[in-house]
């Protein structure tokens, strides 16, 4: 297996990848992960982790797409090189742009490939606003299309990326799995008094809570926005944001100042993985501001177990989850994601039949067993080129 990640770090490509592996094992299968040289190491039978050589002066690497990627994606693949000429491999399975390092290792070699496509190549160029240059993003589509048709079978998180596999190469089967697992466990009932006590907040206070990354496709101008409207009939709430690097919480902060909702708004910070559903359990509203892109956000898998109501735009990026029976949905303006966060605020009733639906499907459509069904007809794509059916989990 071949990440271009730093392995592992609490964000969401590394927890995908973290529970692909888990899956594997559980299937009876082992795993060589090469990998960035950072993050921690991960104790699990049956895996063993390679690490690439750093280079001189990259000491981390943010998410998206960046320039470090370039010197640390060439040690990457000198590293996959060593490893598959040291032993012998029944199949290359690759993440991200390290597909394209897979897919050529897997020629050579002779064995089959699977791309795990946690997004498209040329659309994160976009998302993360990376560059607007059309050479670069034309031959980020190219080398995307390029891998698709090389591959035995596709995983793919969400169905707008099945349907661009069908698109590229509708004889390349994709096996859809979303990300729920690796999304985060559930809340525990009463864990939330110490977060509230931690943060300044009573017992008695609303709380909206957003938690992930602030990069600008989040959304959390739309949130200051909202907010605005929301204070405004609403004086007491308060917006706990968890997450941000620190740098992009001061920026952050300055939005919130000089949208004047700077006394209602508390930045939590960055928390490690097993703190957040404690934050879960101190709010009494879930928000997704979401305002571009497609993959749905990996936090909503967790918001689903949590048994709060979920604000979330009505966009593709959440529709392809959620639908009005789960979700309070929105249109993806300022007036509107304020409505629907005081909806959600003013209707209790109607709040826990949402969250309660909403955890209902959790434990159904996206449960573990689900999961493991899923990761074993990929596997058997992979290696027999047939596969059998399970009901919606090939596109």
């Amino acid at each position: 297996m071949i990440a271009p990640e730093p392995f592992f770090e609490p964000r969401g490509t590394p927890f995908s990848e973290y529970h692909r592996i888990r899956a594997l094992i559980d299937l009876g299968h082992t795993v060589d992960l090469v990998t960035y040289p950072f993050g921690r190491d991960v104790s699990m039978p049956g895996l063993r982790i390679f690490r690439c050589a750093r280079p001189l002066l990259i000491r981390d690497v943010r998410i998206g797409p960046s320039l470090a990627k370039v010197p640390l994606d060439l040690t990457l693949a000198f590293a996959a090189i060593r490893r598959a000429a040291a032993d012998r491999y029944d199949a290359v399975h690759s993440h991200e742009e390290g597909s394209i390092i897979g897919v050529l290792l897997a020629l050579a070699l002779g064995v089959p490939h699977l791309y795990d496509m946690h997004s498209s190549l040329p659309q994160q160029l976009t998302n993360f606003e990376f560059t607007k240059s059309r050479i670069l993003r034309h031959l980020f589509a190219r080398m995307e299309r390029f891998v698709v048709r090389r591959s035995n079978v596709v995983v793919v998180i969400c169905p707008h990326l099945a349907k661009l596999v069908s698109e590229i190469e509708p004889a390349v089967p994709s096996v859809l799995i979303e990300n729920a697992p690796g999304s985060g466990d559930a809340p525990l009932d009463g864990s939330g008094q110490r977060i509230r006590a931690e943060l300044g907040i009573g017992s008695e206070t609303p709380v909206v809570l957003y938690t992930g990354t602030f990069e600008s496709y989040q959304g959390l101008d739309l949130l200051f926005a909202a907010a605005r409207h929301v204070l405004t009939s609403r004086p007491e709430v308060r917006f706990v944001l968890a997450g941000g690097r620190p740098e992009q919480i001061e920026i952050a902060r300055a939005q919130a100042h000089e949208a004047g909702i700077h006394n209602a708004v508390v930045f939590a910070g960055q928390r490690p993985a097993e703190d957040i559903p404690a934050f879960l359990d101190a709010a009494n509203v879930l928000v997704s501001p979401r305002s571009t892109g497609t993959n749905t956000p990996l936090k909503i898998y967790q918001y689903l177990r949590s048994r709060r109501p979920i604000v979330a735009t009505r966009l593709l990026t959440h529709t392809q989850v959620l639908d009005d029976d789960v979700a309070f949905l929105t249109a993806a303006t300022a007036d509107a994601f304020a409505a629907g966060i005081v909806s959600a605020l003013a209707d209790p009733a109607r709040a826990r039949s949402v969250a309660d639906q909403a955890r209902e499907l959790a434990e159904t459509k996206y449960s573990y067993e689900a999961y493991l069904a899923r990761t074993r007809q990929a596997c058997a794509y992979l290696i027999r080129d047939s596969a059998p059916q399970v009901a919606g989990g090939v596109a």
